[in-house]
């Protein structure tokens, strides 16, 4: 039997495949009246600030990344550019082909499945529409809890949800956020997914440095839990 009764999953570039900003952001600056370039180097920039839900709601957060950029559009038009960039970060995001059977392989065996991610106010208003969301026990947000990875208490919420100690749990991630690390310190085992998409990944303070287990796939979770439980 597996020394885990839980696994928790890191979300962008673990379940789904690496992701870069696609054409659709173009769109979402356009709507503010604002060069993409400045755009992206703002949302860069204050990644973390955004993603801890400093500035409000999606709104109030899209307000103050104009006022970074140095564009005031009217209030219709941040609305609409608040649906644009929700649609834009829906189109980045792809799940990996794993994903669904890792989770339901994970479930079938009795284990716990959970979510930590870093993300803005789109992750949680999308995910429910993904193939993977009815497979997760536990989902935890950073823009939800004001903090980001790797502080402890993004791993510790999902461990209390569960009901379980950080030491009956395993975390995968692809070591962005230095997320591992984080992991570890909070009492959990960490794994690094390092899939070959990998390399093409937007990624915040990565985790290069990272000396621990390494998988090439999800589908190697498996072998960790119970080497006997075969993904559907």
């Amino acid at each position: 039997m597996s020394v885990f009764h839980a696994v928790l999953f890191d979300f962008f570039g673990t379940l789904t495949r690496s992701v870069q900003r696609g054409a659709a952001h173009r769109f979402t600056a356009e709507l503010l009246g604002c060069p993409v370039e400045v755009l992206t180097a703002v949302l860069d920039r204050s990644y973390y600030e955004r993603a801890s839900g400093r500035f409000g709601d999606a709104e109030a957060t899209l307000r103050w990344v104009c006022d970074q950029a140095g564009v005031d559009p009217p209030e219709s038009a941040l609305r609409a550019a608040v649906r644009s960039r929700h649609r834009a970060v829906r189109a980045d995001t792809r799940l990996r082909d794993e994903a669904v059977p890792v989770l339901a392989a994970l479930r079938r065996r009795g284990l716990g499945t959970g979510l930590v991610s870093d993300c803005t106010h789109e992750l949680p208003a999308f995910l429910p529409q993904l193939a993977v969301d009815p497979l997760l026990d536990v989902r935890v947000f950073s823009v939800e809890v004001g903090r980001c990875k790797p502080d402890p208490a993004l791993y510790l919420a999902a461990c209390r949800l569960l009901g379980l100690p950080p030491t009956d749990c395993l975390y995968v991630g692809d070591g962005g956020s230095r997320e591992l690390t984080g992991a570890e310190q909070a009492g959990l085992t960490a794994v690094r997914l390092a899939a070959p998409d990998l390399a093409e990944h937007m990624v915040f303070d990565a985790e290069p440095d990272w000396t621990g287990p390494v998988l090439r796939t999800l589908t190697e979770v498996i072998d960790l839990v119970d080497p006997a439980a075969v993904p559907a």
